[in-house]
């Protein structure tokens, strides 16, 4: 069952049980994702999915942190559906999953000590592969935190 479904059903329930503000905030996702969809031309795999789900949550985030400490409405608003969309995100990957990923990559480059710079070189292999799975600020991080 693609994610668009499991949306649209979740939305479905909300609207039974009378509650707007979350049929609202599912109605968004799901838009967001269809329109992806319709971008692609072809159904969405999982990680592509995964990926506007993600962003619809980054976005909402920035719209949190950028909203004026005295506009309450926005902040409770953006919070509510982040929470919501947090239900059909996936669990991102925790600090000791994305240093396994990076050690494998520097194995597969040959790199045994890594500098800053080699970053580059690393990174443009290693973000394909938690794309999605992993914020890129906290990867930057943990990469970072392995130089000599």
């Amino acid at each position: 069952m693609s994610k668009i479904d499991v949306v649209r059903a979740a939305m479905v329930a909300a609207m039974k049980a009378k509650e707007k503000e979350r049929k609202d905030a599912l109605s968004m996702l799901l838009s967001a994702l269809k329109n992806a969809e319709i971008d692609k031309r072809e159904p969405l795999t999982e990680d592509e999915e995964n990926a506007v789900v993600k962003k619809e949550i980054k976005q909402l985030k920035e719209t949190w942190e950028s909203a004026p400490a005295d506009r309450e409405d926005i902040k409770n608003e953006a919070q509510f559906r982040m929470a919501v969309y947090q239900e059909f995100a996936p669990e991102d990957m925790n600090e000791d999953q994305i240093r396994e990923v990076i050690t494998q990559v520097l194995a597969e480059l040959g790199i045994e000590t890594p500098t800053a710079k080699d970053k580059g070189k690393i990174m443009k292999e290693l973000m394909p592969r938690v794309k999605g799975k992993a914020d890129g600020k906290e990867v930057n991080r943990v990469l970072g935190s392995m130089f000599q």
